[in-house]
This record gives C-alpha cells, sequence and structure tokens, in this order.
C-alpha cells in the first residue's frame, strides 16, 4: 500500500499545517503489524491536533496521552466538527427545565418527566409557556392516558389544552395522529452560547448614551428591577419604553426572555448593548450558559445570536387540539 508522503500533505486526506488547533480523525499504518485482512494493520486517532512539522503529526485525544504520528504513515484523515460542548449535550427536558425561574409563580404540575403549567393570575394575553404542558421526556404511563391527563387539567381550570413539544418526538407524532393542530406562531428553536464567548463577542460595544448621540431625542435612562435570580432590564427615553428584556438565573445557566427593541429604534445597538448588560450582570452572578427561545422565523434575531455564537440545541412547537 502506498502511503502518503510529505509532498502530498495537503489535499489528499485534507491534512497538514491548516488544522493544528483543530479537531481532527487520522487513519494510519501501524508498521509492522498485520491487520486481520493479512495487509497491513491501521489505526484511527481522534483529538485535537497540536502538532504538524519536521514530518510527524501530533494529535491529543480526549483522554490519554498526544499521539505522535509520522506523516508519511498516514493514509486518511479529514477535520471534524468540535466535540459538542457540555452544554449542548444535556436532553431538551433538562435543558427546558431552567425556564422554570422565568415564571416562578406558575403553577406546576408533574406527569412523568412531563410537566403541566398554568399560570393562576395572568396578566394580559395568555402566555403559551406558562399555560401549557411541556410534554418532553416520559409520560410515565401511555400517551392516550397523558393526553386525557392533559386535558383533564386545563378543563379543571377552565383552560384551554395545549402542549409544546419538541419537534419531531415521539410526543409530537403521538397528539399529530390525535388531530391535535400545530398552532402558528409558535415555532421556536431553544438556543445556547457560552457566557464568556458572548462577553468577548460583546466587548467593545458602545454605550447607550453614545449609540443615540446624534439624535435629538431626551436622554435615556436604563431602568433595573431585581427579584432575587430575576432582572428586568427596560430603556426609556421620557415616558416611552424603548426595549426590554428579562433574564433569569437557574443555577449557572442564564435564560433571557421578552427581549426587544421597539421598530423605530432598531439597527442602532440597542440589542447589542442590551445583551452586554444582561450578560455582564449574569457573569457577577456566576453564570457559564445563556439560552433564549427565538421564533423559527425570526430571521434579525436569529442572524444577531448567530453572530454572537449562539446556536440552537433543539426545536420546540405548539400543538392544540382545536
Amino acid at each position: 500500500m502506498e502511503s502518503v508522503g510529505d509532498s502530498h500533505d495537503v489535499g489528499m486526506h485534507r491534512l497538514g499545517p491548516h488544522v493544528v488547533g483543530r479537531r481532527v480523525v487520522v487513519r494510519r499504518v501501524l508498521r509492522g503489524e498485520t491487520g486481520p485482512s493479512g495487509g497491513p494493520a491501521m489505526t484511527d486517532v481522534l483529538g485535537v491536533c497540536t502538532a504538524w512539522a519536521d514530518g510527524v503529526c501530533v494529535v491529543e485525544p480526549a483522554t490519554g496521552p498526544a499521539v505522535v504520528i509520522q506523516i508519511a504513515d498516514i493514509v486518511s484523515g479529514k477535520p471534524v466538527p468540535p466535540r459538542p460542548s457540555v452544554r449542548h449535550r444535556v436532553s431538551a427536558r433538562e435543558a427546558e427545565s431552567h425556564a422554570t425561574a422565568l415564571w416562578a409563580h406558575v403553577e406546576r404540575a408533574a406527569l412523568g418527566e412531563w410537566e403541566l403549567r398554568c399560570d393562576p393570575a395572568p396578566v394580559g394575553r395568555l402566555l403559551k409557556r406558562a399555560n401549557s404542558c411541556l410534554a418532553i421526556g416520559d409520560p410515565g404511563t401511555p400517551y392516550a392516558e397523558a393526553e386525557s391527563a392533559v386535558r383533564a387539567f386545563y378543563a379543571a381550570r377552565s383552560r384551554d389544552p395545549l402542549v409544546q413539544v419538541e419537534t419531531g418526538s415521539e410526543a409530537d407524532e403521538h397528539f399529530t395522529r390525535q388531530g391535535w393542530q400545530v398552532v402558528a406562531g409558535g415555532d421556536s428553536h431553544f438556543q445556547l452560547a457560552s457566557l464568556a464567548q458572548l462577553s468577548r463577542a460583546l466587548r467593545g460595544v458602545p454605550d447607550f448614551s453614545t449609540l443615540l448621540a446624534g439624535d435629538a431625542l431626551p436622554p435615556m435612562s436604563a431602568g433595573l428591577a431585581h427579584d432575587g435570580p430575576r432582572l428586568d432590564l427596560s430603556l426609556r427615553i421620557g415616558d416611552q419604553v424603548v426595549a426590554s428584556a428579562k433574564v433569569a438565573l437557574s443555577g449557572e445557566w442564564l435564560g433571557i426572555h421578552a427581549f426587544g427593541v421597539e421598530p423605530a429604534f432598531r439597527r442602532r445597538g440597542l440589542a447589542r448593548r442590551m445583551l452586554a448588560e444582561l450578560v455582564e450582570w449574569g457573569g457577577e452572578k456566576g453564570a457559564s450558559t445563556v439560552w433564549l427561545h427565538v421564533e423559527t422565523d425570526n430571521q434579525p434575531a436569529l442572524a444577531l445570536y448567530g453572530s454572537l455564537g449562539f446556536a440552537t440545541h433543539h426545536t420546540l412547537r405548539y400543538l392544540s387540539p382545536d
């Protein structure tokens, strides 16, 4: 078998000096050993390439010592996506559990791993997330019985039944087969980001007064309302609220909700400045992960969050029997 030498170190196996610092998989020949088919033995190494020089490639696996590979022994290889962070390896159900801190007053009842939620004293319109069953995970009972329990729970509270499911899940398929319909405008991505990464991305964002310095407007004031692990941020110009957001801390997870800027004040950097304020507050409280829900068709918000390092963990939608 012809091995790949230094003169072909870029292109044939997609490896070379350009992959230093990246996660790679490398297949190499084990010289002097015979494989199951009688030919040369080979083995794969998965890890981060830390060096490519002087005829050797060094790969550090997730565990164990670094592996020094002669470039002439490389048969194939390529860069691979980074290993998912710990925060991205949690289940959808565990990730969604951090939303509890945003609505501490909501009545909650367990149905196996599902959670029945009802706001006993809503102000204004009913929020779907606070008045629906989080149908993610194992309900601990057959789906037909779980569906009956959902209907009974909301009937007892004079509310229409509503479930929030992970798109494409077994629960989604069950309710859809039973005739439940997708609630328009309720599809959303659950997105995550590292607080440290966000802090770096938002470093140097101008303060509020600088952002609106060129406008003939009254001074802007920022209002902060603290309530234990929760914080409300509102920006006012005179008596007008031009932007607002709510955050809540759950362990090391900082959740952002109701984040918005009035149309007339968009594209001025207010959203980034607000995020910088919220992230700074969360960091002071010990947060390491930031999460939020964003509607799947909200392209401007998705573009903003994507540019800052947010990535989708899972996608949700609401289903109603009517």
